[in-house]
């Protein structure tokens, strides 16, 4: 199981170094995943957007000194940037890579989840 984060799929000015190791480590998942299934190690991936994590309250508190806004107001206008209205709660990762860990995800290899909140959907 791979946490990647969605910047290895969607491209942001300010996110480039990190996108690039993402997207390798994107096409990592995906060729192991392809060399191992016969062997029956299933390797899947999660690609995470904003997660209310202490390191996101950093990085809001950081926003908001820069602009000269309060946290919540800079909390709100990325919740309002979300379709879903909100970010990820940290548990709400680690079910879905429980799921792909477990017997009932048998066989699902070299899949991606995209967790972000409807920000960027795909086919």
């Amino acid at each position: 199981m791979n946490i990647i984060g969605i910047g290895g799929r969607h491209v942001m000015a300010n996110h480039l170094a990190g996108g690039l190791a993402n997207a390798a480590l994107l096409f990592l998942n995906a060729g192991l995943a392809n060399a191992h299934a016969g062997s029956g190690v299933r390797i899947n991936a999660i690609n995470p957007g904003l997660i209310l994590t202490s390191r996101t309250e950093q990085t809001l508190a950081f926003e908001a000194e820069v602009s000269g806004s309060t946290v919540q107001k800079v909390l709100e206008a990325k919740e309002t940037a979300l379709p879903i209205g909100r970010l990820a709660k940290p548990e709400e990762i680690a079910d879905v890579a429980l799921f792909l860990a477990s017997s009932r995800a048998s066989y699902v290899t070299g899949a991606v989840i995209d967790m972000d909140g409807g920000l960027h959907p795909s086919l």
